[in-house]
Order: C-alpha cells, then structure tokens, then sequence
C-alpha cells in the first residue's frame, strides 16, 4: 500500500539517522568506566602449545608504568629489574575496583537470587599441573565477597590427580595455576552453593588432559568446564562425548580463527570445535548503575598491529571445524547459510564476558612469572566457559538433554528473552592498533569482516552467529531445557524410550534411556504488516514526526524482530532502497501486535520502505510515500 504525504527537508531526515529507535527496546546507558588499554597491557597466563598439546585460554593485566587509579590498588607492572624479579614476591591485598566481582557478573547476568541446586550440582574443572593454592585461595575469595565457605571440610571443594586420586599432586606451574584460580573461583562465584571438582592432568597434553576429562565425568561431575585449548586432532575425543553431562569449552582469545597468532597457526579451538560440546565464545560486558545491571555487550576485539609491531590484547575466538560437523541443531537454524560453514561445526554456541579490560577480580598466592601473587585482574574465554558451565549447574543442569547445546539453540527460538542478543562487533582480523581510550577494534566492521568474506562467522549480528553463538545469559531461562512432549492418546501416556543420539546421528555407547523430546520448532511467520490508522493520519500532516510512524503485524509465535526503515535513492546511475538508521531489534508475543517508531526527527519527502525481519524468519515489507 502508499500513502501521499506532504514534504520536508532533507536536514531534518539527516537527523533521522542518529536518533531513530523502537518502542519497547532497551537503549544502552553510557558505559562505566573500565580498566585503560592505555595504562595496562595484557599478557598471557600460558605459552603457545606445541602439536599435540593445549594452552590455557586465559589473559591477565599487567600495569605499564607505576601507578594506582582513584580508589584502587596498582597492579603489578610489567616492566622490572632483575633485583625486582629476585626479590620476594610482591601481594596485593585488594582487588582492582573497576574488576567484576562475583556479584558484578551475577547481577550482569540477571543470576542474583537464582537458588543453586547444591545437592546435585557438581562443577568440573580440568586444568593441566598443580595450583597449590587453589583452596587456601578459594577461602580468601569467598571471605572478600562474603561467599559462603567452600572447601573440603564443607564437603563443597574437591582436588583430584589425572587418575582420581588425592595425590600424588601433578607439577606445579605458575601460569595454569592462575588459570585453575580462574575457573575455580568463577564457579564458585556464580553458583555458591554448588560442589566444585578440580581435575588436573599431570601435563598439558592432550592424552593428560583428555584422562582427566574422563575422571571428571566418571567421579560425578553434572557440568565439565574446560578452558584451554589447541589444533583439532584428526579425531574426535570420546573424552568429550558424555550424554547428560554439560560439557563448555572454550573457544579462545586469538579471534577468528586464531589470526592473532602466526599466519601458518591458522586453527579453530579444539575441544571447543568439538560438536559434542558447548563452545563458549567471549565478549565486552558493560554494566551500568550502582545495581550492576547489564548495559550492553559486543563481540571482544582488542587485537591489532602497528608498523609490523603486535598490538596483542587478544580476541574471542570461533570459526568453521576443519575436521567435524555441525550437530542437527546448529544446522537447523534458518539463517544458518548466512554462517558461512556448510555442513561443519561453527564456534561458538553461547558467550559471556572476556575482555580483559572488563576482566574478573581473580586471587592467586602462587607466585607468578612476573614475581607478583595475590589479586589481579583476567580476562579470556576461560572467564566464559566458567561462566556458562555454572549457569548450565544454576538451571539445573543437563536435565536429560543428551546434548545441551542443543537446549540453547531451542530457546533462542522458543524464548528469545531469555538471552541478551549481541549483534555487534566481529572477531575477525584487524592490522591497525585498538583504541587505547575505549579499547574498541581500531578496524571498521567491514574491514574486520574481510577475514570471513562477510559471513556470519566472523561478524555479530541479529539471532546466531559465529562470535557470540546464540548470545549471552539473561538469567536462567535459556539453559533450561523445555518440557518434553507427553505422548499416548490423550497426552497422558508415556512415550517409549529412546536412544540418545551423537550429533552424526550414532547412538552414543553410553546412552541411557530418556524421553522423547520437545515438539519440531514452529518457523516464526510474520503477516499482516500494515501502518495504524492513527499513523496514516498523522504522516498525511505537514512535518510528519518518526514517531507517529505506527505499525501493526501477526505473528504465530514470540520471536526478535529486526526493524529497518530504508528511503529510496539513486546512487551511481542505479535506484536502491539505503538503511537510514542501523537496525535495531525488539521482542513480540505471538498473535496481532502494534509498534512505533520513537524519535524526535521529521521524515523528508520521498518514498520508505519499513522492514520487519523475524529472527529465524522471513521479512515482511511495507512501502510508503511522503510528499
């Protein structure tokens, strides 16, 4: 349909650009201050893994000159002299102010007041060599942040050899020593009454590290996080193929495909490439307010390179398997050709916050390389994949879900809500410094995206991509897995048991007996896009606000929409519809429901095409005509 509307100045739809907005959509505040990429560097907890072995994914912050921010102690420096490095270690009592503390990421993530199942829920972390201090360390976190006491005597805290047993303890090293402080005190942050069981291989190699994710798994863990990874292997490990265990990797802190690293290391994380896991990807994470809510998050790219000179603070990780496919359900997804990984296992699935400069508040005694312990500041997808194994043990977790990714892939359809959608950023590669100020890639988005052609792999947007998977938590709801389907005449009879099926459509040797499961996804279906009657009324007005631009749609089920408003143009000898504002996403219930525009600028004369996208969906259009 058209309508006939009077003119106005093209000034007036300038301002059009910058202030458009939809109803109901919640606009991000200006984001807090965080740590300065101008006054901190990033290093590495673990080296680069040779063939065959795996790196820790974690990332710390190291001061570049002496200094202390307003209210905060110093961290330490990355600079110093040899005296410096054989004097005694130097210890920091408090944790850096602008870190997040266990409570920072449980109110980001809409977890506070969430009740931990503690009599079922048992975390695993595997991690290579020995933290010596890991539990005298978990008491000192859990006193600073009035945790509840976690350790062996509570029956809450358990160490464990490659083999299960209490010792002989593996070596120590100092790097995987912070690495296993991370993980330990993220899940005893975000789930405080749940038991924790660290697993440590007696090295970093893989046959180590894959016998302890065996152990984990034999010893009763109900969620396996794994933060650290390497190369593929030319095989899927059975080490990860675990029906009913919630098993997060993950998915590295060198971007796309590793281009942080040398050219000839191009790769994507193994395990996390795994189809049989959670591949745990990372982001920026903004709060806002005295409360600590969420305020916006974007894909995490503080990679760069000036004058041949590696800026390196690191990237979220993901890319397309060289070697394994993608299970059912991440092919399901309708805009899964837009990924850009045919029929492989794209990473990741799910994410949560990595960026060192929005990194944790993290205490190890063990005296690190630099001659430093006590608190610091990390970063890294081994923030991430913490974070999401303990949110999966909040929800309860696998819940007789072979898979539980797959969980994740149902509610980003069934319960769009329940997960904040990042759709900006990319992970790809950038060869210009980052911005020292906000710590934002220093490449435009198209440049980054040039690493992936342009595909969702590389590059966020509405609904499932590469970087961000599905998106990040907005409480639990997303974890949770929905109500099977009761058969039999009725609905009131039992369905027989079936065997649960690997992503290749093999049944697992392990299986159990489990229900069938939830209903096929219905496709969200958008008809009936009109303007109001009010909105008609309104644009036939001289100077027509945005604002009155009103709309009404079905829809057959809740789902996102994208929402776009396009004026026609001629560009270089060809007319073409050109996006006049970025596009911006809001949540509708199933059945008829009514939208407008919110804004305070005038539509010009010339003619607008407003497009609604359902996430997973088709796009419907309508056009108008003003002047």
């Amino acid at each position: 349909m058209q309508t006939k509307i009077p003119t106005t100045t093209m000034l007036e739809l300038l301002a059009l650009a910058s202030s458009l907005s939809i109803t109901g959509l919640a606009i991000a505040a200006p984001a807090e201050a965080t740590l300065s990429p101008a006054s901190y560097a990033v290093s590495a907890l673990c080296s680069t893994p040779s063939p065959g072995h795996a790196g820790c994914l974690g990332l710390r912050l190291v001061a570049k000159a002496p200094m202390s921010l307003p209210d905060t102690r110093a961290l330490p420096q990355r600079a110093r002299s040899s005296s410096a490095r054989s004097s005694p270690a130097v210890e920091f009592d408090e944790p850096i102010e602008e870190s997040l503390t266990p409570g920072n990421l449980r109110s980001g993530y809409n977890l506070s007041g969430t009740p931990a199942p503690a009599s079922t829920q048992t975390i695993g972390l595997v991690d290579a060599y020995d933290d010596p201090t890991a539990a005298a360390d978990l008491e000192h976190y859990s006193s600073q942040f009035g945790l509840p006491a976690c350790g062996e005597k509570e029956g809450c805290f358990r160490k464990v050899n490659e083999e299960g047993a209490a010792s002989p303890a593996p070596p120590a090293d100092a790097g995987w020593a912070q690495e296993i402080a991370t993980d330990v005190e993220i899940a005893h942050g975000i789930c405080p009454s749940c038991h924790i069981l660290l697993v440590e291989a007696n090295s970093n190699s893989y046959s180590d590290l894959f016998a302890a994710e065996e152990t984990a798994a034999l010893l009763g863990a109900s969620e396996i996080s794994n933060s650290w990874g390497g190369g593929e292997p030319p095989s899927d490990s059975p080490a990860f193929n675990h029906p009913g265990i919630v098993i997060t990797a993950s998915a590295g802190d060198n971007g796309y495909r590793n281009w942080l690293e040398e050219p000839e290391s191009r790769f994507t994380e193994y395990p996390a490439s795994s189809p049989h896991v959670v591949a745990v990807g990372g982001t920026r994470l903004i709060l806002k307010g005295a409360a600590k809510r969420w305020a916006s998050e974007t894909v995490w790219n503080d990679g760069g390179e000036s004058a041949g000179h590696k800026e390196w603070a690191g990237a979220g990780g993901g890319g397309c398997s060289e070697r394994f496919s993608a299970a059912p359900w991440q092919q399901g997804i309708a805009d899964w050709s837009s990924i850009g990984c045919g029929a492989r296992r794209a990473v990741a699935d799910v994410s949560a916050d990595a960026d060192p400069y929005t990194g944790v508040a993290i205490y190890d005694s063990t005296e690190n390389t630099e001659g430093d312990k006590g608190w610091g500041v990390i970063g890294g997808t081994s923030v991430s994949s913490p974070i999401i194994a303990s949110v999966f043990a909040l929800a309860g977790g696998a819940q007789d879900v072979a898979y539980p990714a797959k969980t994740l892939y149902e509610n980003e359809v069934r319960a769009p809500g329940s997960l904040h959608d990042v759709t900006s950023g990319s992970n790809g590669e950038c060869l210009r410094p980052f911005n020292r100020t906000t710590g934002a890639s220093g490449c435009s988005l198209s440049e980054q995206a040039q690493s992936c052609a342009a595909a969702g792999i590389c590059l966020a947007g509405p609904g499932y991509d590469g970087p961000s998977g599905v998106g990040t938590p907005d409480g639990i709801g997303a974890f949770q897995a929905p109500s099977p389907q009761s058969g039999g005449e009725g609905g009131g009879g039992t369905p027989s048991p079936q065997p649960i099926l690997a992503p290749s459509g093999v049944a697992s040797p392990n299986a159990k007996p489990s229900s069938a499961g939830p209903p096929a996804l219905a496709v969200p279906t958008l008809s009936a896009l009109t303007l109001t009657r009010s909105a008609i009324a309104a644009l036939n007005r001289p100077r027509p606000k945005v604002s009155r631009v009103g709309f009404a749609f079905t829809l057959n089920v809740a789902t996102r929409l994208r929402v776009t408003l396009a004026r026609r143009v001629r560009a270089r000898g060809r007319t073409l519809w050109k996006v006049i504002s970025p596009p911006l996403t809001t949540l509708a219930s199933a059945g008829r429901e009514s939208r407008h525009l919110n804004s305070r600028g005038v539509l010009a004369s010339g003619r607008y095409q407003l497009t609604l996208t359902p996430v997973h969906g088709n796009a419907a259009s309508i056009v108008f005509q003003i002047g």
